[in-house]
């Protein structure tokens, strides 16, 4: 029997058609591109830091955190509240019988006392410093947010914002502070749960634990 309906093969590579079939790009299985490329023509986002997590920190964790941090404040002041309640334990006052006239008289601060206010005013300045610029600003964390979880970062890079960033930001408050404190409360209805501070220095404060 004649065998012309079979195609006679090619030694050079060369399919019948004359067509070189080297030059026909591979299949892949569906949804697999042999060359490395999207399927599906999506590109890569840009724009967004590696491991930038998705949460944003309540407004709750963040009074938390203030609350501790403030707390420690307090406990850093406590030679001065000593201090002062000696320099005050001076103070006599008396009456004059005729006039009714208060006179005051002591109220002089001895040497422990100004020794210990003068370290109650040191040692809460050195918390701020150590705490709100130097931790914050390397770490994101203070003590409260470590506590807490959470941590400050700048928005567009999602790193921490550095010492003098941080300490800038803490003046920022001002700004929270002044339409009778709103900027405090922002947080609670904002989509990135910013204060004024955090829009103004473009940090945001996010759901992170210390490692």
């Amino acid at each position: 029997m004649s065998n012309y309906g079979n195609p006679p093969s090619d030694p050079y590579g060369q399919n019948p058609s004359g067509q070189d079939s080297y030059g026909q790009q591979p299949q892949a299985p569906y949804g697999q591109d042999p060359y490395g490329q999207n399927p599906y023509g999506q590109q890569p986002g840009y724009g967004q830091p590696q491991g930038a997590p998705a949460a944003y920190a309540s407004w709750f964790q963040r009074v938390g955190a203030f609350l501790i941090d403030q707390l420690l404040g307090v406990v850093a002041m406590i030679p001065y509240y000593i201090g002062a309640v000696m320099a005050a334990s001076t103070v006599e006052t008396t009456t004059d019988p005729v006039t009714g006239e208060l006179t005051t008289t002591g109220g002089g601060a001895s040497g422990i006392s100004l020794v210990l206010m003068f370290l109650g005013v040191a040692l809460a300045i050195a918390y701020f410093v150590w705490n709100y610029c130097l931790k914050q600003g390397r770490t994101g964390y203070t003590v409260g947010k470590g506590v807490l979880g959470i941590k400050l970062i700048k928005q567009d890079t999602g790193q921490p914002m550095g010492a003098g960033l941080s300490f800038v930001r803490q003046i920022a408050h001002i700004v929270d502070a002044i339409p009778c404190y709103l900027g405090y409360f922002w947080p609670l209805w904002d989509s990135k749960r910013q204060t004024f501070a955090d829009k103004i220095m473009g940090t945001v404060v996010i759901e992170q634990p210390k490692g």
